[in-house]
Parts: structure tokens; C-alpha cells; sequence
């Protein structure tokens, strides 16, 4: 995963980022608990919103999750930043920084997962046509796995028909396609309903991300093996 104005595997001061160096991997694979980290898919496409996008990247590996980032194809994307200014109605886009999605969806193994996060910005639009996609997201509630899904990350959900009887939050402008696929819009910054958690935006990252992440650390006690008694 690499996040930058460009790929490139120096930064800007011509260093390669310790993430990439031999002796962080090294160390990285001796640490205790790292060798069967957890795994968290997090999708993106052009113009995924960089801060629905960047705060569960970093938030998830802070508990010792593995983020993975997965797009239509395995290359680096362009984010960018939404807001509404002062004396607009609608969204204003600006450009913002890149990142690497390793991994394409077609080539997703859903059972190396725990959770999945569904992030917001104009990627939804066109990503939730992919057919891989929609395989991914009918796992995870086929088999009750946590999925987070913040601002425009309501239309995969939707298109995937996986959210009929379930209570969701989302932007005001997704609100006809939350409740024309059977769901309950709810104006608030964290709703729980099943296996899903959700939020409206960015601005609600403090209410549902604590919750996904509740989420996640139950799923991975449940899946833990049970342990084997030793006889003397």
C-alpha cells in the first residue's frame, strides 16, 4: 500500500518508505502475534474521498489489523476531497492524494478476511458495477462478517441487495437508493444494524469506527481455533 502525490517507491527525500526495507520486514515477521494478522479489505476506486478513505487504513492496523486496499485492478488511484462550501448546496471535488490498491477484486480470497469497509466519494458510482465486488460484499453477509459502509458506500450495499429490513446511515443524496433496496435511512452518525455498521461521512468517523472495531475484535475471538488439551 503506498500513499503519495505519485507512485514511487522513495519519497520525496529519495528514502525508501520503511514499510518497503528489508530489515522492517524481517522484524515485522519475527514479532510475536504478526505471523496470522488479521485482515481487514478496504475498497476504493477513482475518486474515493480521502478522508473516508485514509482515517480506516491507519485506524484498523492501530489494533493490529492488516489493511488491505483492493480496486477494480491492482494499481494506484487517485483520491479526492469533498466538502461543501459556504454558500453551496451540493459537494465541491478537489483533488487529493493517491493510494495503492494491491490487490483486484477478482483476485479477493473472502475467507483471508475479518471485516470489510466500504468507503464514500464518487468511487461507489461505477465500482459497484463490478461483478467481483458484489461477490465480495454477498460474503461477507452471507456469512455474517463485519462490513463498515460511510457516505456513498451505501450504493455497493444497495446494488449488492444485501440491506433489505436493515437500518442504515448514509449521505441525504443516497437516501432514494437505501430505501428503494427495502432499508431504513437513519439521519445519524452510527447505526448498527446485524453484521453492518454505518455512517453518514467523514465528520461521524469518532461514532461508527469505534463500533466497527468492536465489531471486528469479536468476529476474530469467535473464529479463534478452540484450544487443544493436553493429556499429562
Amino acid at each position: 500500500m503506498t500513499l503519495g502525490r505519485s507512485p514511487s517507491s522513495r519519497n520525496e527525500a529519495g528514502l525508501v518508505p520503511c514499510e518497503r526495507h528489508p530489515r522492517f520486514r524481517t522484524v515485522l515477521a519475527e514479532a510475536p502475534g504478526n505471523v496470522s494478522m488479521s485482515k481487514v479489505l478496504i475498497t476504493i476506486g477513482d475518486a474515493a474521498e480521502a478522508m473516508d478513505t485514509l482515517y480506516p487504513v491507519y485506524r484498523v492496523q492501530e489494533d493490529g489489523y492488516e489493511a488491505v486496499v483492493a480496486g477494480p485492478e491492482a494499481r494506484v488511484y487517485p483520491l479526492v476531497m469533498h466538502e461543501i462550501p459556504p454558500g453551496w448546496d451540493i459537494t465541491r471535488e478537489q483533488p487529493s492524494y493517491h493510494l495503492e490498491a494491491t490487490v483486484a477484486f477478482r483476485d479477493i480470497d473472502c475467507d483471508e478476511y475479518d471485516g470489510l469497509f466500504l468507503t464514500g466519494g464518487r468511487a461507489p458510482e461505477y465500482i459497484r458495477y463490478d461483478p467481483d465486488l458484489i461477490r465480495v460484499v454477498r460474503h461477507f453477509f452471507e456469512h455474517d462478517k463485519p462490513v463498515a459502509v460511510v457516505c456513498h458506500g451505501a450504493e455497493i450495499v444497495a446494488t449488492a441487495n444485501v440491506i433489505a429490513g436493515k437500518r442504515m446511515a448514509t449521505i441525504p443524496k443516497c437516501k432514494f437508493d437505501v430505501e428503494v433496496c427495502g432499508a431504513t435511512f437513519v439521519d445519524e452518525g452510527c447505526v448498527r444494524s446485524g453484521n453492518m455498521v454505518s455512517g453518514r461521512g467523514w465528520f461521524d468517523q469518532h461514532l461508527y469506527m469505534p463500533e466497527f472495531m468492536r465489531m471486528l475484535k469479536a468476529y476474530s475471538l469467535l473464529r479463534e481455533p478452540e484450544p487443544v488439551a493436553v493429556r499429562a
